[in-house]
């Protein structure tokens, strides 16, 4: 199995502290849990997550990762089954709850149900005028989102009043029971029903009356969003805590803006690199000119050297696309079609055969139709 770089999956430098550790593995861990994220590879992710923090939340364990990596002198002798690295660390579920109900703990700790937890994030999509994601703009957004109950803070409870120990649980979180076996007293351990696992509850005539205890409420939220200067389709900016409110206290979640350009009639756009064609006719790639170019900053002249073939591609520099960064422009490229014209009047004909001739090419030509012939004579009134 390849080495895993536990620092790489946590999005952390080897040197975070253990706070930074937590912050990062509670982000990613209601991020990917299986009981809200649904998407293929999403349960192997967060084992993954958990097997990191498993190690670097453990003093000894990072000491010894640090020293010897995944892979060290104790690979091999983990737990398998009822824990180790596949179970569902801090978030319960899987076999961790069953191996806590009927022998009274020995899995992993219960996740306490007062802890601050984030909030999920959401996405948004944006669509955008091609030139609008070029050079960038600043438009406001509406969005559904739970947003902290102004009321409350909350709490869920009324101005004034606060929630109080779960008289069914006495503030554990769990209702505990203990029957005899043939192998002794079992012990289980159950999610107290009256209080959800919290350990507290809010008494009906105290709660808050415009969450009525929920603590957060819908809302339509309406944000001014900054979009930089060359972003592209598909790329996505996050704007931190504009996503669904916390629990217990815990910061928002994050708003992911996804966006959309619409394509360009006039340009192709790869990266930061803007493509354009321009035709030009058999005199000016032959004799040269200096023919308009349309680019994303207004019309440019391009000198079109005497001689140019079909075909040929220029640069125009700094004509291109802001880099994301800031450290200016991307390139323009020019390719110039040489046009062919689709019938001769009787003057650009015989000079199109006077230059076959003085080329020393015995071009017959095709004899002219009736309809030609009417052209020529009209284009010579």
């Amino acid at each position: 199995m390849a080495e895993q770089d536990y620092y790489d999956i946590l999005g952390v430098s080897k040197d975070a502290s253990e706070k930074d550790i937590k912050r990062a593995y509670r982000r990613l861990a209601a991020k990917y849990h299986p009981d809200v994220n649904h998407e293929p590879g999403a349960e192997e992710k967060f084992k993954k997550i958990n097997e990191a923090y498993e190690t670097l939340s453990d003093s000894q364990k990072r000491a010894q990762y640090d020293q010897f990596g995944s892979a060290g002198p104790q690979a091999g002798q983990g737990f398998g089954g009822f824990g180790g690295s596949q179970g569902y660390s801090n978030f319960g579920g899987g076999f961790d709850d069953i191996f806590s109900q009927f022998f009274g703990g020995g899995g992993r700790t219960r996740r306490d149900p007062t802890a601050p937890r984030q909030g999920r994030d959401l996405q948004y999509s944006m669509t955008l005028d091609f030139m609008d994601a070029v050079f960038g703009k600043t438009t406001t957004i509406k969005y559904d989102r739970d947003a902290e109950c102004k009321t409350c803070h909350g709490t869920g409870a009324k101005p004034g009043k606060s929630p109080v120990t779960c008289p069914r649980c006495h503030g554990a979180g769990v209702i505990t029971s203990v029957r005899q076996t043939p192998l002794g007293n079992m012990q289980t351990q159950t999610t107290c029903p009256e209080c959800n696992g919290t350990g507290k509850i809010i008494k009906p005539e105290d709660r808050c009356n415009t969450c009525h205890g929920a603590g957060h409420v819908h809302e339509r939220h309406e944000l001014e969003v900054k979009v930089p200067a060359g972003v592209d389709d598909g790329q996505q900016m996050r704007l931190q805590h504009q996503g669904d409110a916390g629990e217990n206290g815990g910061p928002a979640g994050d708003l992911y803006i996804v966006f959309r350009v619409t394509p360009s009639r006039e340009f192709r756009r790869d990266g930061s690199t803007i493509y354009v064609d321009r035709d030009i006719s058999f005199a000016q790639a032959a004799l040269g000119d200096e023919v308009k170019v349309k680019t994303v900053h207004g019309d440019v002249d391009l000198k079109i050297p005497a001689g140019t073939q079909s075909e040929t591609n220029f640069r125009l520099r700094g004509k291109g696309v802001p880099h994301l960064n800031g450290n200016g422009n991307g390139d323009e490229h020019v390719t110039v079609h040489v046009k062919t014209p689709k019938s001769l009047n009787k003057r650009q004909r015989e000079a199109m055969m006077a230059f076959a001739a003085a080329s020393g090419e015995n071009v017959k030509g095709v004899k002219k139709t009736v309809l030609d012939k009417l052209r020529d004579a009209f284009e010579e009134k």
